[in-house]
């Protein structure tokens, strides 16, 4: 027999909103139904709860392999479980770079003896490997990852050939780091006259500026127009670069990050170098404006850019802390307090976090409560609670939002039917799917 399990609440769903029952056997679902009732169910300790699609992730960076000091995939996996996220796509700058296929190889084999949810990786594109591209197994990952700014190793591509080449010569999404380097240095030199080696935290958004951004999002766009490329631009930041983007052309997207949404550039004074993350955290009007796209659809996903660092390695300015910020366990209960103050229906959240990822990256049945579907599940309940330390199940042991106080809590994490979170205990012993996609 297979095991039945049943969930019932507010169901959250492909734009709509009912109270209902979820049917579980194996790893599939096998019924979605609405109650008719108007009240919340009392199931699951007798409170409110909220159903929706498990989080699909589509930008991480869990460390592994060589820079497991700051985190791993199984300890990053465990925080992805509770904080609701099913599906997550790791990135490439790892040591070694995910610039082979022998390196992307091991990244699967690894995953699947340690990830506590579903994964795959994109594929790191450099100056050099552009003859990759054509060998890649196009079902197995979300896409390619293109460093078009400062970066570390040889993950800058700043090549006019290899540009032209990577953008011309895959039909996988190429979800692209727009940062312009020229201007970063510029930025950077001027800033050290003035301040020295280490110019402090608060001037981060003025060296990593919006300038910075736009002007290299301006040219993976012009690069993406002139050869038909599929062009996702990883968490972009600044107001300007929404003008970019058009309705009337949809193979140019973007996803906006967790920490973007959340923060300005008032909040270096009070959480200095935890909040540094490249590109930069910018202006409240840059966040205002972040956050209306979410709402309107401009922005088609919203991840995390998950980048755990130890908070040793997080310390100094501009120059030496580290950029990146661990995100993953808390952008579920961060996004619903914004949909209760009124910034975006959870109908929309649901979207940009479930179901737009599924389409933009052509995953296969996941992202949607449907029939025949894997049962990649969340349910929420409403309940006031605190980020404590005792509670992050990241490595790195710290988050920015220690000490914030959230209304909605992740109850229960199901992947692919199986309950892999449940009341603050994550099953160590579940091992997570691999993701497959639809793309050619």
């Amino acid at each position: 027999m297979k095991e039945r399990i049943v969930r019932q609440g507010t169901i959250v769903n492909e734009g709509r909103r009912f109270h209902g029952t979820i049917v579980i056997e194996g790893e599939k679902i096998v019924e979605v139904s609405a109650d008719g009732k108007d009240s919340p169910s009392a199931t699951l300790d007798g409170e409110e709860l909220l159903i929706i699609p498990g989080v699909i992730d589509d930008h991480v960076h869990f460390r592994e392999p060589g820079l497991t000091d700051k985190a791993d995939m199984e300890s990053e996996s465990r925080a992805a479980a509770a904080g609701g996220v099913t599906s997550y796509f790791d990135m490439p700058n790892t040591n070694p770079q995910t610039t082979t296929l022998e390196v992307l190889d091991e990244k699967f084999a690894l995953a699947a003896t340690k990830s506590h949810v579903n994964y795959s990786f994109f594929f790191g594109a450099t100056n050099t490997n552009t003859h990759l591209l054509s060998q890649l197994n196009p079902h197995r990952i979300p896409g390619v990852k293109l460093f078009m700014g400062s970066s570390t190793g040889n993950m800058l591509v700043d090549s006019d050939d290899a540009l032209k080449k990577l953008f011309s010569g895959t039909s996988l999404p190429i979800m692209a780091h727009c940062e312009d380097t020229s201007v970063i240095n510029r930025n950077m030199s001027e800033a050290r006259q003035k301040e020295g080696s280490d110019p402090d935290i608060r001037l981060h958004p003025l060296i990593r500026s919006a300038e910075a951004c736009y002007e290299s999002s301006k040219r993976a766009v012009m690069l993406a127009r002139a050869t038909g490329a599929r062009l996702h631009i990883a968490h972009l930041t600044t107001a300007r670069e929404l003008e970019l983007l058009s309705p009337d052309y949809p193979l140019i997207t973007a996803e906006a990050v967790v920490g973007h949404l959340l923060f300005t550039d008032d909040d270096y004074a009070s959480y200095g170098a935890r909040i540094k993350v490249n590109p930069s955290v910018k202006t409240c009007d840059d966040r205002a404006a972040l956050r209306q796209a979410v709402a309107d659809g401009r922005i088609a996903v919203v991840g995390t850019d998950h980048a755990p660092h130890l908070l040793s390695q997080k310390q100094g300015g501009c120059c030496t802390a580290a950029s990146g910020m661990p995100m993953i366990q808390f952008s579920l209960p961060a996004m619903l307090e914004l949909s209760d103050q009124g910034i975006l229906s959870q109908e929309r959240l649901v979207e940009v976090m479930c179901h737009r990822p599924a389409e933009l990256f052509g995953v296969t049945r996941r992202g949607y409560l449907r029939p025949g579907y894997q049962a990649d599940i969340v349910v929420l309940r409403r309940r006031r609670w605190k980020v404590t330390p005792d509670i992050i199940e990241s490595k790195c042991g710290w988050s920015p939002v220690e000490g914030h106080e959230y209304d909605w809590q992740v109850a229960e994490t199901i992947c692919n039917g199986h309950i892999v979170y449940r009341n603050g205990q994550v099953d160590r012993t579940y091992i997570g799917q691999e993701v497959s996609f639809r793309n050619e």
